[in-house]
């Protein structure tokens, strides 16, 4: 199993949301992203830049009522959970896995908020842990779990967050 992780700065709710876009640009089909942070910490808006990335037309709204929303009409589908409102043992009912594992539905991103609530991870994910700074900034600590075919050092000398920040990020191999 190899880690790949990346801890992002993120100023403004803008360069999440562009963080979101680059990886929706970037992920191949089956992902998995788990995230994880504070309320308010910047999920929802993160994966909102994502179904902008895959070139979703549709709003991407928060699904903390509905659980789940797909959008199917982007480059791939946008498969999105939020899990705030259920305990484990609920969120073991849903079978996320069938979302994962692309057998009973097309293979796309599943994009899971509030990833601590899940009692079991898939084999290969990209996990994102959002969180506040001191300086009121946020921050994003990416991790690549399993054997994802994604390159996170590939991804960012592709794209830049921001012409007005320098990406202060760090790739290690774990």
């Amino acid at each position: 199993m190899t880690f790949q992780s990346a801890t992002i700065l993120l100023p403004d709710p803008q360069t999440t949301r562009h963080l979101g876009k680059i990886l929706g640009e970037s992920l191949p089909a089956g992902s998995v992203v788990l995230l994880r942070g504070d309320l308010g910490a910047g999920k929802t808006t993160l994966v909102q830049g994502l179904g902008e990335g895959l070139g979703i037309k549709d709003t991407v709204l928060s699904p903390t009522f509905a659980l789940i929303n797909e959008y199917t009409e982007g480059r791939l589908p946008l498969y999105h959970f939020d899990l705030y409102r259920l305990q484990p043992k609920e969120v073991e009912g849903l079978y996320l896995d069938v979302y994962w594992e692309g057998i009973e539905v097309v293979p796309g991103i599943v994009a899971i908020e509030w990833a601590e609530r899940l009692p079991y991870h898939p084999p290969n994910y990209l996990d994102i842990e959002l969180s506040f700074r001191e300086d009121f900034q946020r921050q994003a600590k990416l991790r690549l779990v399993g054997e994802l075919d994604f390159d996170l050092s590939r991804m960012f000398a592709k794209r830049s967050l921001s012409k007005q920040i320098t990406i202060n990020c760090q790739l290690n191999d774990e």
